[in-house]
């Protein structure tokens, strides 16, 4: 389970650039995880998106992960989900999808980071570690520190998430995380696969210097 760079599909920032888009050209950019993150379209809708997203993401070896929606990951067999901590508890929707999907759960904290992994995360999430500024709630970033402690804490992987870009995702390696989840950084910018190219070029870079 490669998680180095993680992006987050995001069908409302710029105008034509749908989840389809997003996902062929960050995975041409070399993308390791491509998660699909809907709030506002229907089931139906949906599952048709993500059995779109996930061919794409098999072509090119991606891990295809569906945010929150346990029922429309099972209903196309996606890789795996990811969890909040306002969304299904870990523990049901790691009964709900078996041993052998990945689940992911976002994690604040190290006391939240802990449970999840008790309740049978293979990731967790940790974030905001930036302002990103994309939520109307938007939280107090954290920094990088909460990554140092949750990485020493757990022992599963680490994904650094939340107002991470090209300029400070090294820090967030550099701190215990194994990857990093974008939208922004990839999304919003001019070029989606140049931009993915060079996230993960930084992720890589920073591994090697670190010896991991």
């Amino acid at each position: 389970m490669k998680l180095d760079t993680y992006v987050i599909t995001n069908a409302d920032l710029v105008p034509g650039r749908g989840h389809v888009y997003i996902a062929r050209e960050a995975t041409a950019g070399g993308a390791d995880v491509i998660q699909f993150r809907e709030k506002h379209t229907d089931t139906g809708e949906m599952i048709r998106v993500a059995t779109t997203l996930q061919k794409i993401c098999r072509q090119c070896g991606a891990t295809f992960i569906v945010n929150d929606r346990v029922d429309v990951a099972l209903a196309m067999d996606a890789d795996g989900v990811h969890v909040g901590q306002q969304d299904m508890p870990a523990a049901i929707a790691r009964r709900l999808i078996g041993p052998n999907k990945l689940l992911g759960v976002s994690a604040g904290s190290v006391e939240a980071a802990l449970r999840a992994e008790a309740d049978g995360a293979d990731y967790v999430g940790v974030g905001m570690i930036f302002q990103a500024g994309l939520k109307a709630d938007i939280r107090t970033a954290k920094g990088v520190d909460v990554l140092r402690e949750v990485s020493r804490a757990v022992k599963i992987p680490v994904v650094a998430i939340g107002g991470i870009d090209h300029g400070n995702a090294a820090a967030c390696i550099e701190a215990g995380a194994v990857g990093c989840a974008v939208i922004t950084a990839v999304v919003n910018a001019p070029d989606v696969r140049q931009a993915t190219a060079g996230l993960a070029q930084i992720i890589r870079e920073t591994k090697e210097r670190l010896g991991r």
